[in-house]
């Protein structure tokens, strides 16, 4: 598995073939804002979750890294990507005015999180893309584009 040294503003044109963001000359990420973003299709949850629990492994945390713990730590994770936010008011899609450091700093919060995330799915036997689609469908049922497009309300306020 080729992981990338980091993953900030992947951008791909439209060819779902290649699944790797460009670069310029020396080797530093592009940043086109003006194509959609996605994600590379490397590593997977799957490959997360194995990479950290043989991390964890090696260092013998398993005994602390359990449910309770990891949820703390991810909640206390999700509070350092919060500060990064912070005082800013709206920030712009894209990050256009964000340094590369603070780009960096950014995404190793957000894969603090996501480790997190998925260790915790994996101690409480959640398969987390299959959670996820089943959520998705649940989310197409309580908010049909028909009835909610263009407002922010929450479902129990629409009526049928």
């Amino acid at each position: 598995m080729a992981l990338q040294q980091n993953g900030i503003g992947s951008k791909h044109n439209g060819d779902t073939s290649s699944r790797h963001p460009s670069t310029n000359g020396n080797g530093e990420i592009q940043h086109d804002r003006a194509e959609g973003f996605t994600f590379t299709s490397e590593p997977t949850l799957e490959d997360i979750r194995r990479m950290q629990t043989e991390f964890t492994e090696e260092r013998n945390w398993s005994q602390f890294h359990k449910p309770r713990n990891l949820l703390l730590a991810l909640v206390g994770e999700v509070g350092e990507l919060a500060e990064l936010f912070q005082w800013r008011g709206e920030v712009q899609e894209g990050l256009p005015d964000w340094t590369e450091p603070q780009r960096e700093h950014l995404a190793q919060e957000l894969s603090d999180v996501l480790i997190y995330l998925v260790e915790l799915a994996e101690k409480c036997h959640v398969d987390l893309p299959q959670a996820v689609l089943r959520k998705m469908a649940l989310n197409r049922l309580k908010y049909p584009a028909s009835k909610v497009h263009g407002s922010a309300k929450k479902y129990t306020e629409y009526k049928d």
